[in-house]
């Protein structure tokens, strides 16, 4: 297969590019930055918010080495907080997804488009279960932040282009993907790499919800749930589906933090605070349609994933 990856340059798209080239397909990128971590991917850096106008094999020009069988559309700026913040660049997260869709119908290639378990809002507010939702049950009437909003239009972005243009696609809600390729904290911050960082090193860190309940995924059950729906897209064996692809389970901020201080051996420094603007409090994935469809069988409990990611850290040289 021949795979283009936008977004190919950070922790997802790198894990998932590396994978592509390990079993023997061609992977071909496209960033606004360059990959921090490996030297052994092809990509173009390229501003995807631009208005472009010709998308014949590229972009105003600029071509794409290979006719792609999927395009796996990763680009997004997805810090929720700085969103709420910068409400601007999630209006730049729909142009880009403007752009790539645009890419896909004029030289006719499947996309899957990477969306959030944010579409689904805060649901302990209105999910009477309180504890598992699925792909049917996003109501966008609770739209939690301008992250989430861009995610939604995304979606639905994905959806008029397959009706009106008949574009097969697989739309995927991550939760809170971690792991390898994760301690760019210059360029995001993410809380588990936070974490591990501040708690290294003695620092303090505030627990933003005493009862934060999320569904935290590590990169490789996400990669391999991504690189399953490519194969069954291309091959026309699912399309056109939104699924899930998370872990399943349910851990608390609090949760996190002991596994950190267990697997660092250091105890953690930290105070609770409430959630901020727009951030979800509460959400465990239904991840059933994923295994219906995609064989998708997670196996990277949160305490090991921490475990695999504090040794990664460590094989860098970023901890001490």
């Amino acid at each position: 297969m021949k795979v283009l990856v936008t977004g190919s340059n950070g922790e997802i798209g790198t894990n998932l590019c590396l994978k592509l080239k390990r079993e023997g397909h061609e992977s071909f990128g496209i960033d606004k930055r360059k990959n921090n971590w490996t030297d052994n991917l092809e990509y173009l850096l390229l501003d995807l918010t631009q208005n472009f106008s010709d998308f014949k094999k590229g972009f105003n020009g600029v071509e794409i080495p290979f006719n792609p069988d999927a395009v796996v559309h990763l680009a997004a700026n997805a810090k929720v907080h700085e969103l709420v913040e910068n409400p601007s660049r999630a209006m730049d997260n729909i142009r880009i997804t403007f752009n790539v869709l645009e890419y896909c119908r004029q030289n006719y290639v499947p996309i899957i488009f990477a969306s959030s378990r944010e579409v689904y809002g805060d649901i302990h507010r209105f999910n009477t279960n309180g504890q598992i939702t699925d792909e049917k049950k996003a109501d966008f009437k609770f739209t939690e932040s301008p992250y989430s909003a861009s995610k939604i239009s995304g979606e639905a972005l994905i959806y008029s282009y397959a009706k009106c243009y008949g574009l097969p696609y697989l739309v995927f809600r991550f939760s809170n993907v971690y792991g390898r390729f994760d301690n760019d904290l210059k360029r995001m911050e993410r809380v588990i790499p936070l974490f591990i960082k501040k708690i290294n090193n003695g620092e303090k860190i505030t627990i933003y919800g005493k009862n934060k309940t999320l569904d935290f995924t590590h990169v490789d059950d996400c990669v391999k749930g991504i690189y399953s729906g490519i194969k069954k897209l291309v091959l026309e064996e699912v399309k056109n589906e939104t699924i899930n692809l998370a872990y399943g389970k349910g851990q608390s901020l609090l949760n996190l933090v002991e596994y950190v201080e267990e697997n660092l051996g250091k105890k953690a420094n930290y105070k609770i605070g409430d959630t901020r603007i727009g951030e979800v409090a509460y959400y465990v994935a239904d991840i059933s349609k994923a295994k219906k469809l995609l064989d998708y069988n997670p196996k990277i409990s949160l305490n090991k994933g921490i475990k695999k990611t504090i040794k990664w850290w460590k094989s860098r040289g970023d901890l001490q």
